[in-house]
């Protein structure tokens, strides 16, 4: 039983939809109710669908594209790296242009925060993509692929109800402790991007291990 469910719990710990409440929070400030459902529902949906397709055909796909993990790795820590330089200044990811029409746009971007970067590469990066191929490849047949997408099924459902009681946690925090917040995270965003990186470049350039 400890080792059907390790998988479940790995990746709830890389996941770590807690975690992503500030920068959800941060991301959706500007948000009206109907916008910020909306990107959470795009954000859970999501998650399963990334969680499925590592599954079905991750080391396809990288095979396909000639990438390694290592190459998406650092790919993903750049990504991080902008998110994190954005919220070391307090600002809204998409706060240039906010004078345009806030109509169809603002929930375009709504749904497009949702993808990138809260989905990709905030909850379900490198790390949490690797590990579900990782799984995929040790499943055994058909019922470990199905138990693996179940696992993402559940994933998504937490990510829901933890990203829908976002603006309970907000209220309690209030506006000064949302910035002080997100600073912090985007400090502590900033180390994790720089971590992916250097694991990624060290598989890519095994001399750099060797350096002291």
């Amino acid at each position: 039983m400890e080792s059907l469910l390790k998988p479940l719990i790995t990746l709830l710990a890389i996941v770590n939809p807690i975690g992503v409440v500030p920068f959800f929070i941060h991301f959706t400030r500007g948000f009206d109710a109907a916008q910020r459902r909306r990107t959470i529902h795009v954000a859970a949906t999501t998650v399963v669908i990334v969680i499925t397709t590592s599954a079905l055909f991750g080391l396809q796909m990288l095979s396909f594209f000639g990438i390694s993990l290592a190459s998406f790795q650092v790919g993903g820590g750049l990504l991080l790296i902008m998110g994190a330089v954005q919220m070391l200044h307090a600002e809204p990811a998409e706060s240039k242009g906010q004078d345009v029409d806030a109509g169809a746009d603002r929930a375009a971007t709504g749904a497009s925060i949702a993808v990138v970067p809260l989905t990709i590469p905030l909850l379900t990066g490198p790390a949490a993509i690797s590990t579900v191929v990782i799984y995929a490849e040790k499943a055994k047949g058909f019922t470990g692929i199905a138990t693996l997408i179940g696992y993402g099924l559940i994933i998504g459902l937490v990510t829901w109800v933890v990203l829908s009681a976002s603006e309970r946690i907000g209220r309690i925090l209030g506006q000064t402790g949302i910035n002080v917040m997100t600073r912090l995270m985007g400090l502590i965003l900033a180390a994790i991007a720089v971590e992916v990186m250097a694991d990624g470049l060290i598989q890519l350039f095994p001399v750099l291990a060797s350096r002291s």
